[in-house]
């Protein structure tokens, strides 16, 4: 479950990117990140954890920079030792705005899951603290993660494994690069186990700005698929063998472009004013 907002507190935004955001300064998604954690006077921890490439942090942090954000700091965390790190906690207790890169989820989730990092991060949220993530990041944010999966439109039994994420909502099931790599196939997997949550399908240089309310606005020059399973009235989940297909009926489905939103509570979705 998410971190208890505390009376007179308000819930940060969460914002998962599908990844290959444009990291330049015309792009809506992290121009808007900066924004909300403050602009000029903005403290955002970049977590490179994900990625094991040794530039990720520094190329974050020169477009931060570039979108004159205040200050950011790159938090070195390759081991759950470093997660112990009192530096790292004390950037952490004083940020506006934590970014997680792009890279393997399972990375996050092993290393980060049940740490002082993971918590401080969890109970920030809940004191206000904006939490973004691309790619790897994004499917880390929620409460259930798909670990892996393979491509197709149509749910398998065993199409996507699942394993715990951060934990900063239980309303969603986050899939990135969506369309550009066909997981709508994973994704209704994903649900078919748990229909409580929605899922959110999230392409490429898209973002899903989710606002202490459960309210959703896209930005980005892609698409979010929204499944909404609520009504589930069929699942042959249960019955079919590991790798055959799942029929799943009464399912509805949104595309919503930049400046639709939804309503995850109602369950409602808007597309932008024309």
């Amino acid at each position: 479950m998410p971190a208890k907002v505390s009376d007179g507190e308000t819930r940060g935004w969460i914002i998962p990117i599908g990844g290959g955001e444009k990291k330049v300064r015309s792009s809506t998604i992290l121009n808007r990140f900066v924004e909300l954690c403050g602009g000029r006077d903005a403290r955002i921890a970049i977590i490179p954890t994900a990625s094991r490439l040794d530039d990720t942090g520094d190329r974050y942090r020169d477009v931060f920079a570039e979108l004159e954000a205040g200050h950011s700091d790159i938090l070195q965390i390759e081991t759950r030792k470093d997660c112990d790190d009192e530096e790292t906690l004390d950037i952490l207790k004083n940020a506006t705005g934590v970014f997680m890169t792009g890279g393997d989820q399972l990375r996050l989730s092993t290393i980060l899951g049940g740490t002082p990092v993971a918590q401080l991060m969890r109970s920030g949220n809940a004191r206000g603290l904006h939490i973004a993530g691309t790619s790897a990041g994004a499917a880390f944010i929620g409460e259930h993660m798909i670990a892996f999966g393979r491509s197709g439109a149509t749910p398998k039994s065993g199409l996507a494994t699942l394993a715990p994420g951060l934990g900063l909502t239980n309303r969603v099931i986050i899939d990135q690069h969506f369309r550009e790599r066909g997981r709508l196939g994973r994704l209704l997997s994903a649900l078919a186990y748990n229909p409580f949550a929605t899922g959110l399908g999230v392409d490429e240089d898209t973002a899903a700005f989710i606002d202490p309310n459960n309210n959703i606005e896209v930005f980005g020059s892609g698409g979010l698929t929204v499944i909404d399973p609520s009504q589930l009235g069929y699942s042959s989940m249960a019955d079919v063998g590991l790798g055959k297909p799942v029929c799943l009926t009464d399912i509805k489905l949104h595309i919503l472009l930049e400046g639709g939103q939804y309503d995850l509570v109602t369950r409602t979705a808007s597309p932008a004013a024309m």
